[in-house]
């Protein structure tokens, strides 16, 4: 039997979302004066206001841009821009993990679109030079699910016709967006800063305004999806203004994780710490023969939701029910010893570990985690 560890984690925390809080958390340091006001209080408003504008300063959004509030986390964002912006041109999506394929069933069966899914398997992107110019395209940056990202940008013509909207909810402050290259980015508080589930944010582009303004949609629009008022873009939103009734109390925590990323240094300074818990972590993959990533192409490895696949012939030789018992027990082991939380596979993907590497986890904790790892997985085995 592999020896039980003799140090834990200080912050146990490796969910993919919510993801841990920010070093030195606490629920105290959050004002609490505005709780209780109305929403449409001046005072309420531009606390709403601040906390686009320390997010635009924090993630270098560019100044042409504007940031709106959107109900839903990252997948309102997502639904908002979809359902306001889609079925002027034809509609490309990709569709490698789980929210890309959700993305494809809400265009083809909700806006009763017909687009061209660009699709692989989990593990893997597809083929990027497929992208057309002339489509709309829908995709993530980051598969939250698969562990797998776009290296970059460049798949994405600088003189597009159609708009990018991209799903950047577990990219945006842990990857280096090409701005240039998108016109719609959206993101949710509860992922790369730790912040609470909810709200989520879209960042709009000059030419997104432009269609917005342009274009109406031929469906009707859910209110708390609505990004046009009757003349185009509801211009209101983009001044901290809110589609619907948002918890303040979220919002606090919100400036407050970008007051915090602020003060660590900045967007570089996230990425970095992003970098340095995934390479403490691949470290530990490439020394440990029963585990792999299930991107095997480095240059499309996230950083920030590592996925893990079991390589180990024993467990290779299990069916999906097996591994996912496996999976349950070596949860179970883990969080009964307060070494590590929600570190399964999402519950859409193969049986497999899941990691959250982003800024607010510690490079000591995902150190520390490893051992925890090894001894879990020799005991669910029952070495």
């Amino acid at each position: 039997m592999s020896a039980k560890p003799n140090e834990r984690p200080q912050r146990p925390w490796f969910s993919s979302g919510p993801t841990a809080k920010r070093p030195g958390w606490s629920s105290q340091a959050l004002p609490h004066d505005l709780l209780g006001r109305g929403i449409r209080a001046p005072e309420v408003v531009a606390r709403f206001a601040h906390g686009l504008k320390l997010t635009r300063q924090v993630l270098e959004v560019p100044d042409d841009w504007v940031l709106v509030y959107v109900p839903g986390s990252d997948t309102g964002a997502v639904e908002a821009a979809l359902w306001s912006m889609l079925g002027e041109r034809p509609v490309q999506v990709m569709a490698y993990e789980n929210f890309g394929l959700q993305w494809a069933t809400a265009v083809r069966d909700h806006l009763k679109l017909e687009p061209e899914v660009l699709s692989a398997p989990w593990g893997s992107l597809p083929d990027l030079d497929r992208v057309d110019p002339d489509k709309d395209l829908v995709f993530p940056w980051n598969g939250t699910t698969s562990g797998v990202c776009v290296p970059n940008a460049d798949f994405i013509a600088a003189d597009r016709r159609g708009l990018a909207i991209c799903d950047a909810t577990s990219a945006a402050f842990a990857m280096p967006l090409d701005w240039a290259r998108l016109d719609v980015a959206t993101f949710s508080f509860q992922k790369a800063l730790g912040g609470e589930a909810g709200l989520g944010v879209a960042a709009l582009s000059p030419r997104a305004v432009e269609r917005l303004d342009r274009y109406e949609p031929p469906r009707p629009v859910p209110k708390v999806l609505r990004l046009r008022d009757g003349k185009g873009f509801d211009r209101a939103l983009a001044t901290g203004s809110m589609i619907n009734t948002f918890s303040v109390w979220t919002l606090e925590d919100w400036i407050d994780a970008l007051e915090w990323a602020e003060r660590v240094g900045g967007l570089s300074a996230l990425i970095a710490r992003t970098q340095a818990n995934a390479a403490a972590l691949n470290a530990w993959v490439e020394r440990t023969p029963w585990i792999d990533w299930l991107a095997q192409d480095p240059a499309m490895r996230s950083t920030t939701s590592v996925c893990l696949k079991f390589v180990d012939p024993r467990v290779e030789a299990m069916d999906e029910a097996g591994r996912q018992a496996l999976v349950k027990r070596m949860k179970a082991l883990l969080e009964a010893e307060g070494a590590a939380f929600d570190v399964e596979s999402h519950r859409n993907a193969s049986a497999g570990l899941r990691v959250w590497c982003g800024a607010t986890v510690e490079t000591a904790d995902i150190e520390a985690l490893t051992p925890w790892l090894d001894w879990a997985f020799a005991q669910a085995l029952g070495e």
